[in-house]
Parts: C-alpha cells; sequence; structure tokens
C-alpha cells in the first residue's frame, strides 16, 4: 500500500482557518494534523459510498444522519441526489423514489409539512428528524 503522500490545496474562509489553528494550539499538534484528522473522520463517515454496491436504500441511512451537513456544505439538487443514492441500474424495490429524495434535500418545516400529507402518526409534538427516520424505516427498511 501506498503510504506516500500529497499536497492537496483548500479554499478555507479565515474563520475557518483562524479555528483549526486555534484548535491544533490547543491540542498541541500541528495544523496539518487537523486537516488529516478531519479527512480521515469525513472518509469513516461516508465509508458506504466507498462501496459501489451499497446503493438505494442501503444509503438511506447515511444520508438521514447527515441530509442537513451534506445539503449545506455541498448543496444537492434533487435530480443529483437521485443518481446518487439510485446508482446505475437497480431493482424497483431497492429504489428510493424522487419524492423521498426530495425530503432530504427541504428544510425542516417543509419536511414537516410533507410529512403530514404522507404519513400518519399519533404524536402531533413529535421531532422531524424522528419522524422523518420513521418514515423511511416504516416504508423501506
Amino acid at each position: 500500500m501506498n503510504q506516500r503522500k500529497e499536497i492537496v490545496s483548500l479554499r478555507l474562509t479565515n474563520d475557518d482557518r483562524t479555528a483549526v489553528q486555534s484548535i491544533a494550539d490547543r491540542l498541541l499538534v500541528r495544523e496539518s494534523d487537523i486537516y488529516r484528522f478531519a479527512v480521515n473522520q469525513l472518509v469513516t463517515r461516508l465509508q458506504k459510498l466507498l462501496d459501489s454496491s451499497c446503493r438505494g436504500i442501503d444509503l438511506l441511512p447515511l444520508f438521514l444522519e447527515l441530509r442537513e451537513d451534506l445539503n449545506y456544505n455541498l448543496g444537492f439538487k434533487k435530480n443529483q441526489l437521485y443518481n446518487i443514492i439510485n446508482h446505475k441500474e437497480l431493482a424497483p424495490e431497492r429504489q428510493v423514489s424522487m419524492e423521498d429524495i426530495e425530503l432530504l434535500i427541504l428544510p425542516h418545516h417543509l419536511v414537516r409539512n410533507r410529512l403530514k400529507t404522507l404519513h400518519d402518526i399519533n404524536d402531533n409534538n413529535i421531532d422531524t428528524d424522528k419522524w422523518l427516520r420513521l418514515y423511511f424505516k416504516e416504508k423501506y427498511l
């Protein structure tokens, strides 16, 4: 296995760079160690995306867990996310519908409004994220 390191370039805001420097100072490590740590954490969290056989409903838990972070930072569009989740030819019973993929990119208040029409639930005080997980669990998992 090649352990050679490569140099990469990143564009960061001054606030992000200052935060990384502060964390590195506080932990008594180099700034580059913090960047490597962050990349390792990201790769670990997105591990399922490295497996090309993991598609359709198998990716739902990942996108449910990270939906706000991924949407905010990567700005997915519904067609783009549909192609990522239902990558290549996939049996219909393993696919996630476009209607449900839209739920992954909508803001909380719109998710809640949409769930009211899609999924009947007795608890009106349920947290939107819990309700979304419950809806997907009952429908797909």
